[in-house]
C-alpha cells in the first residue's frame, strides 16, 4: 500500500470517527499531493512515497514554526491547533533519529570530509543532510554540526 493510499484510507476513517483535526489535516495533505502530481504533469500517475514523505516533512516544519510563532505572541490556542496537526502529520513520517545516531552520522561526515573547524560547516552539512533526510530536522542538524565543529 502506498503512503498516499494509506492517507486516503485514514481520511475515510477519521471522517467516520468525526475527528475534525485529523480530517482537515489529511485533506490538506491530499490536496498538496494532488497539486504535486499536477505540477509534475503526471495526470493520473500517483506520487511516490518519497515525494509524499518530503511533502509531509515540509508541512510538519511549517506547523512547528507556526506553533512557535503563535506561542511567542501569546496565542496558545492557535499553537495547540498547529501542534495537533503536527501530531497527525508525524504519523506518516519515518522514525526520527535519536541524538546519538545523529552525532554518529555527523562524526562520520567530519572524518570523511577532513573538517577541522566552523569554516568547514558547509562541506559537512552537504554530507550529512542526504543521510538524515526526513529523519531529522535541518535546524537540529545544523546546531549539532556547529557544536561538533566548535562554532558555538
Amino acid at each position: 500500500m502506498t503512503l498516499a493510499t494509506r492517507i486516503t484510507d485514514d481520511l475515510r476513517a477519521s471522517m467516520k470517527a468525526r475527528d475534525t483535526v485529523t480530517t482537515a489535516t489529511l485533506r490538506m495533505v491530499l490536496a498538496a499531493i494532488k497539486n504535486l502530481q499536477v505540477e509534475a504533469g503526471r495526470g493520473g500517475a500517483e506520487a511516490t512515497d518519497r515525494e509524499v514523505t518530503e511533502l509531509i516533512t515540509k508541512e510538519a516544519k511549517k506547523r512547528r514554526e507556526a506553533a512557535q510563532t503563535y506561542r511567542d505572541v501569546g496565542r496558545d490556542d492557535l499553537a495547540d491547533r498547529e501542534l495537533a496537526e503536527l501530531a497527525v502529520l508525524e504519523r506518516y513520517l519515518p522514525e526520527q533519529l535519536r541524538a546519538d545516531e545523529l552525532v554518529a552520522i555527523i562524526d562520520e561526515a567530519v572524518e570523511e570530509t577532513g573538517a577541522t573547524g566552523p569554516g568547514d560547516m558547509g562541506r559537512v552539512m552537504k554530507e550529512v543532510m542526504p543521510r538524515v533526510k526526513g529523519r531529522a530536522d535541518g535546524s537540529a542538524v545544523q546546531q549539532a554540526v556547529r557544536a561538533r565543529l566548535g562554532g558555538g
